[in-house]
């Protein structure tokens, strides 16, 4: 590593008791996808760390979040605002950085506190996924910016609300940020043991509502037409369809219906969602769903569907791998080797890629047990992710590497 980079990574050595005091902060706010004021407050307490290096902010309201009630109905949830801060839009390399606001734990959940748990553990709701990543992000930014190369680096953040519900509101932000940077940052916590994620499946999450007909269970069965047997009947369909397609997996995880006994049962609603492993898969999936609700419809019975695929696939591009091998490097010379692999699971990246952007997509802290109330993160993690950034931006800017 070029000696005059060091200085610039050392600062962020000292930040690190300050950074886990403020990972604590955040993550004591609660910012479940459907809290809007705690999503909000979550932002306000970032906005003065990238003021103070010059970025322009601006708010921004997007679109709730449409989802299937138990009653079959299409409802609408409002979610917070992102927040867009954008330095030198005008520069010849621009870099976008993005990480989420929310977390998967709503207001109402149990799991609420953080707290220091251990000597390099911080034990709380979205410490790692993705408070921890935010307060990384913005350390690599602060080295670059203390650095005589920034000015030949524009970067743009959004920080957005609704990544945990599949970022449905905030995807036009993404697809626009994706057509005005050249490469992306995204601070997803890594895995457990340190590693990144290189190739990643789409997601699409589908609601089918199953409408009957009512009836007296005892005096007039024959009149009804029972809605619970005939989800029942396609969701083992759907289920079935498990192995028939190489990377493809569907998971049926839920259903609701049914009401009094001793009435046929007219409506349930199942949601189910879908795993594919390459962009061709959508339109067979799409494909076989229809088949299963042409198959199981009959009289009196009739099904409505709702959603559809929220993340693409994410393939390893020349691109991507050729940002891969540029942070795998930053990891090798400061002593982090760094392993990549691919994942079912799916983020923002997914998205970002398909609007053409390359960018590697779990920069941020080291952790473990992430959406469950054991979610952890290890502290030290703070500078050494940083460090993997700031030096990545701190060679970008210097010409020590090259993006065309």
């Amino acid at each position: 590593m070029r000696e005059e980079f060091r200085p610039y990574l050392q600062r962020i050595d000292a930040q690190i008791p300050e950074m886990r005091d403020a990972v604590l902060q955040l993550a004591n706010i609660n910012s479940g996808s459907f809290n809007p004021d705690g999503v909000r407050g979550v932002a306000k307490q970032l906005l003065p760390r990238f003021a103070a290096l010059g970025a322009r902010a601006e708010w921004i309201d997007v679109a709730p979040f449409a989802s299937t009630g138990d009653d079959g109905r299409r409802v609408e949830r409002p979610v917070g605002p992102a927040l867009r801060l954008r330095l030198r839009p005008e520069a010849p390399l621009r870099v976008f950085l993005g990480g989420h606001l929310d977390t998967v734990y709503g207001a109402d959940h149990p799991f609420q506190t953080a707290v220091q748990d251990g000597e390099d553990t911080l034990h709380g709701p979205g410490v790692a996924d993705l408070k921890g990543g935010l307060l990384v992000m913005w350390s690599a930014l602060a080295a670059l910016e203390s650095s005589p190369w920034r000015e030949r680096i524009g970067w743009e953040v959004l920080l957005n609300p609704d990544e945990e519900i599949g970022s449905t509101g905030s995807a036009p932000l993404l697809r626009t940020a994706a057509g005005r940077n050249h490469l992306g940052l995204i601070y997803e916590p890594s895995f457990p043991d340190g590693a990144l994620a290189s190739a990643r499946k789409g997601s699409g999450n589908f609601d089918i509502v199953v409408h009957g007909r009512p009836a007296h269970a005892g005096r007039d069965p024959e009149a009804g037409r029972n809605a619970l047997r005939a989800a029942a009947d396609a969701m083992a369909a759907i289920d079935a369809l498990n192995g028939r397609r190489p990377g493809v997996t569907f998971n049926v995880g839920y259903v609701h219906g049914g009401g009094a006994l001793n009435v046929v049962p007219d409506r349930c609603v199942f949601k189910f969602n879908v795993r594919t492993a390459a962009p061709e898969d959508a339109s067979w999936v799409q494909e076989q769903i229809d088949a299963v609700i042409d198959s199981h419809r009959r009289e009196g019975i009739r099904f409505e569907r709702h959603g559809g695929f929220t993340r693409p696939p994410k393939p390893v591009d020349p691109r991507l791998q050729r940002l891969i091998d540029h942070i795998g490097d930053c990891g090798r010379q400061l002593g982090t080797p760094l392993a990549f692999r691919a994942t079912g699971g799916c983020c923002d990246g997914n998205n970002l890629a398909a609007y053409g952007l390359p960018n590697v997509d779990n920069l941020g802290v080291v952790g473990r047990d992430i959406h469950s109330d054991a979610e952890r993160m290890r502290i030290s993690s703070l500078g050494e992710r940083a460090r993997i950034s700031a030096l990545l931006l701190l060679r970008l800017a210097s010409g020590d590497l090259t993006w065309n």
